[in-house]
């Protein structure tokens, strides 16, 4: 009996990394990335973790910036919404090791249901290739492989 891969080619897929590059599609990048299943493989303007702030981890899930509705009180309503389009889980790769992000870099994302993820680069390939693979609607946040801080 012969397995085959169920792999779809029009799908953005992690197909390999290393110490300084990051290779989607068998195409490498140098820098940090961020990506869903379809479309673009966009630059992370990203170097070090401690780069990452709330209005970054917006941009990358999609999310543009909100301004607060000042009536939202009356209905109750404080809290945005989140869109129909948004993804399901954005996951944070930190370069070789993890580095937790402050509760008030991710706590806007958690608050409307993006699950927000962060672990080693090399978990957050592995993780989002099975998740893309699922058809779950996830978003990769990748700095390359080198110590970051």
């Amino acid at each position: 009996m012969q397995l085959q891969s169920e792999s779809n080619p029009a799908l953005n897929t992690v197909t390999a990394y290393g110490d300084d590059y990051i290779e989607i599609n068998e195409v490498s990048y140098g820098h940090a990335v961020y990506f869903g299943p379809e479309g673009e493989i966009h630059t992370w303007p990203v170097e070090l973790v401690s780069d990452i702030t709330a209005a970054v981890l917006r941009a990358v899930a999609g999310l543009g910036e909100t301004k607060a509705d000042p009536m939202a009180f009356l209905e109750g309503n404080t809290v945005q919404q989140k869109p129909i389009d948004a993804p399901e889980v954005l996951l944070v790769g930190t370069g070789l090791k993890q580095h937790l992000l402050p509760a008030h870099v991710t706590r806007p994302l958690l608050d409307i249901g993006i699950g927000v993820e962060v672990m080693s680069t090399q978990a957050a390939a592995r993780t989002y290739n099975i998740l893309m693979a699922e058809g779950r609607r996830v978003i990769a946040a990748l700095l390359p492989l080198k110590e970051t801080a």
